[in-house]
């Protein structure tokens, strides 16, 4: 066997690591994501939580999982199937196995095996690979959880400790298959648990012995495969997750501000980690604050605002709803805020740990009266950084407040993120009264493109009111007169129009294509990366994609009506469908929805889209 043994480059090579949502296997997938990300490689993940608080142990509905798809070019989506399934017990075999390719490698722990975790696991026989079909061959099998503990035995660690460190046995076994450099890891593990170095030594001794486990019986597997890097631009990169890239360029967009960054949240899933992460940060003059309930955490937000800092308010969708009295007071007050919504499955508590794109008209609609404010879907994980800066510049700049849309898929997944340039960024404006309006300005008086001036409490001269009521347009005192409320409401739709964001950009064959693909936000790689496949197959097929969703590209009218066909795909039943509808005339496009809760597998969008072509 070893003479056989030889290194093979692949292009792209996609993992899936399960187990028992005690397993470890998010960390696993993020260790495994961290090091490709670091030698260069493009990377896309996939974590794949169960909607159970903690279901019992080795039970089919409490199986985690983190899918990584790893390139050596750029990579667009976690892959619709791997070509390793890790399954570190019965229930993850019985349940992940539908995500592996025909010919993957399965690495099983056999100690997770028993006749009481096959029956667990719905198994009616004591062969699992022969009742499920599967090749032996294919099969990396071996007591797993029995070496951990040879390995830990002198460690001191109990079993239950012991037992903790199966997850890097697994990543170990991995990063030999794939030529992974193991120090990379290893500093991971260090500074996971610096606090406990005792922990951090035992699990990089684990690491090892899962890496020379490979290296000395070569797992049944003829080759190893290393993915090159290629075409990376020069950087500082780093593996990071959408919820730390908003977290980042919130940061971002304060300091270029000079401004205080205030976060008022309340803790829901999937939008916590940005409240955890920005809580790191007080050194950056930070201030977070988790409140008691969503609309209290807006409401905060919004004073942070009047006081001159950029209020934000972070949530998911049960909480746009109830911070949606807050946001119509940020509308007639017209003060800056950043409301991020990463959205998940609904309605209610619907599925919490999984993502839709079902928020988009809430988002645009959801609040009471003509309240109009600008929305903008962050398309991957790493866009996150540059989707949070431009809202918070667009709040700041306009005083909206401004509703950033991500999504499970998109705060939760990560990728290989360039540590940016901030002066290559750009500048931020506050639109403050100028001191010439002294002893003339008014709370309402505006500049050319519809935004009111901002004047900071504590400015001598500058002393106002703003409130929940309608106010004059001329002095700012509250006003019921119909025909300047009819002005008012007017006036702030009209801000909303006047700002200026970038062209609809097609993709692909712009010039002559039979189909234009349509989304939003989070499926940006699922589409792009499906357009890319029909293009290699010889059909002509373009892709708009939107960032900005109010208000729209100008040329957004021009780009839609110029093909012959075109086909909107979304995770809601037609809610950006319908959008499009009301703002382009004549525009009556084919639709593809799923609400499943999981990512769009790229071959069901090829055929979906070629069934079109060929009508």
């Amino acid at each position: 066997m070893a003479e056989s043994l030889e290194i093979k480059e692949r292009e792209s090579v996609v993992v899936r690591f399960s187990g028992d949502s005690g397993d470890g296997m998010q960390l696993a997938g993020n260790i495994f994501s961290t090091v490709s990300a670091t030698v260069g490689n493009s990377i896309s993940t996939f974590p794949d939580y169960p909607a159970d608080i903690r279901a019992p142990q080795g039970s089919l509905t409490g199986v985690s999982g983190f899918q990584v798809h790893v390139g050596a070019t750029e990579v667009f989506t976690p892959g619709d199937q791997c070509d390793v399934l890790v399954a570190m017990n019965a229930a993850a075999l019985k349940t992940q196995y539908r995500y592996a390719k025909p010919r993957a490698a399965i690495i099983i722990d056999t100690d997770a095996f028993s006749a009481k975790d096959l029956e667990k696991a719905a198994f009616k026989t004591d062969d699992p690979l022969g009742e499920m079909g599967i090749d032996p061959d294919r099969v990396i099998a071996s007591p797993l959880t029995t070496m951990v503990r040879d390995c830990l035995k002198d460690s001191g660690m109990d079993i239950k400790g012991i037992n903790k460190c199966r997850n890097m046995f697994a990543v170990g076994l991995v990063c030999w298959l794939f030529d992974r450099d193991l120090q990379i890891a290893e500093n991971f593990l260090r500074e996971k648990f610096q606090s406990k170095p005792a922990i951090a030594e035992a699990n990089v001794k684990v690491l090892r012995a899962g890496y020379d486990y490979g290296h000395n019986t070569h797992s049944s597997v003829s080759n190893v495969y290393r993915i090159e890097t290629k075409h990376k631009v020069p950087g500082r990169y780093m593996d990071i997750t959408g919820n730390k890239a908003t977290a980042y360029g919130l940061m971002a967009a304060a300091e270029k501000a000079g401004l205080r960054l205030y976060l008022g949240s309340y803790p829901i899933t999937p939008a916590t980690d940005v409240l955890h992460e920005l809580a790191k940060h007080k050194s950056m003059g930070v201030v977070t604050v988790q409140c008691e309930d969503e609309i209290a955490g807006c409401a905060s937000a919004l004073g942070a605002s009047f006081a001159g800092a950029l209020g934000a308010t972070s949530t998911s969708g049960p909480g746009i709803c109830l911070k949606s009295e807050a946001m119509n007071l940020a509308v007639i007050m017209e003060l800056p805020l950043v409301v991020l919504d990463v959205q998940r499955g609904g309605p209610a508590t619907g599925l919490p740990t999984k993502s839709e794109q079902g928020d988009l008209l809430q988002a645009l609609f959801g609040r009471n009266g003509e309240s109009p404010m600008p929305v903008i879907a962050a398309i991957s994980p790493t866009d996150c950084f540059d989707a949070a800066y431009d809202a918070a510049k667009m709040a700041l700049e306009h005083l909206t407040p401004v509703v950033l849309m991500t999504d499970g898929y998109v705060a939760n997944g990560s990728g290989a993120f360039k540590l940016p340039d901030l002066s290559e960024y750009p500048a931020i404006e506050p639109p403050y009264v100028p001191e010439e309006l002294r002893g003339k300005w008014t709370p309402y008086m505006r500049k050319e493109d519809g935004t009111r001036y901002w004047a900071i409490p504590g400015r001598e001269g500058f002393t106002h009111i703003l409130g929940g009521l309608e106010k004059d347009d001329k002095t700012g005192a509250i006003s019921t007169d119909p025909e300047n409320h009819d002005l008012m409401t007017r006036k702030r739709a009209q801000k909303i129009a006047n700002i200026e964001v970038p062209d609809l950009e097609v993709l692909g064959d712009k010039d002559d294509a039979e189909l234009l693909i349509i989304g939003f936000g989070g499926t940006y790689g699922h589409l792009r990366a499906a357009m890319e496949e029909m293009r290699r197959e010889g059909k002509k097929v373009a892709m708009a994609h939107f960032r900005y969703i109010n208000p729209l590209p100008k040329n957004t009218a021009e780009v839609l009506t110029r093909y012959p066909r075109q086909v909107v795909a979304e995770q809601n039943l037609g809610q950006l469908a319908g959008w499009l509808r009301m703002k382009v005339d004549g525009f009556c496009p084919r639709q593809y929805n799923e609400v499943k809760g999981q990512p769009f597998k790229v071959a069901e969008l090829v055929a979906a889209f070629n069934s079109i072509i060929n009508e």
